[in-house]
């Protein structure tokens, strides 16, 4: 057992995250310093075409990019899938109950992961993303919106998650359905306390923030997922062979 598997709560239901509408959890050490050091370099030795520049930011897909709503059916890269996908899919809802986050969903494992980053300065535009996210790099702030009445973007944060390198954050339900996720363009997060951050109890060292700031760095996020649509590679090929 390393570092990581180690610091992993029993189940998830020790890592949710209170106050908020429905489920979402935060465990502050899911990967070790070490693993993060070799996915971050595995990352950086991508080659150039895996990458795509987006206005502010890069983007990698694996194990493909989805065309028209389906993905290509292949494996996720061994080191995206461990330790990451083990730890989720053999950490439990709750003690002594079997069944993973991802047990319900069409594969029962995420098959997709989106590589973003996020030089500091740079955020998202708020959108709805079903996510479990590990942090690699820095720390920044997630931002929660509700839609106002019209529709219209509330544009104060109904709450603020706090994500630390190395952390995973998943959020379920109307979480993903009914709310907006968007990161802020600014070079550091400001008022930063325990009334303002819904995580702060679950943070692996909110005594870093005690000013209130987080000055932001380069930030990586793996965002893993199942997604429902694959195209099997043989079909694929018949397809093409075809033509």
């Amino acid at each position: 057992m390393d570092a990581a598997d180690a610091s992993l709560p029993p189940s998830l239901e020790h890592a949710r995250v209170q106050g908020l509408p429905s489920a979402a959890y935060y465990i502050p050490d899911f990967i070790s310093n070490d693993e993060e050091r070799l996915i971050l370099s595995k990352i950086a030795a991508a080659p150039k075409p895996r990458w795509k520049q987006l206005t502010h930011r890069r983007l990698q897909t694996w194990p493909s990019d989805l065309v028209q709503d389906r993905l290509l059916d292949a494996p996720l890269p061994s080191w995206l899938e461990d330790p990451v996908v083990a730890r989720l899919t053999s950490l439990p809802l709750s003690e002594g109950t079997p069944g993973h986050i991802f047990e319900q969903s069409p594969h029962a494992r995420p098959n997709h992961v989106l590589v973003n980053e996020y030089p500091p300065g740079v955020g998202i535009m708020p959108h709805k993303l079903i996510v479990c996210t590990v942090s690699l790099g820095a720390s920044l702030c997630l931002n929660l919106y509700r839609s106002k009445d019209d529709g219209a973007l509330d544009p104060t944060p109904a709450w603020r998650v706090l994500q630390e390198p190395r952390s995973l954050l998943i959020t379920t339900q109307c979480l993903y359905t009914d709310y907006l996720h968007g990161i802020d363009d600014v070079d550091e997060d400001m008022d930063l306390s325990a009334d303002g951050v819904v995580n702060w109890p679950l943070l692996r060292n909110p005594d870093a923030y005690v000013d209130g700031r987080n000055a932001r760095g380069t930030r990586t996020s793996l965002t893993y997922r199942d997604v429902l649509r694959v195209s099997k590679v043989g079909n694929k090929l018949a397809m093409f062979a075809k033509r």
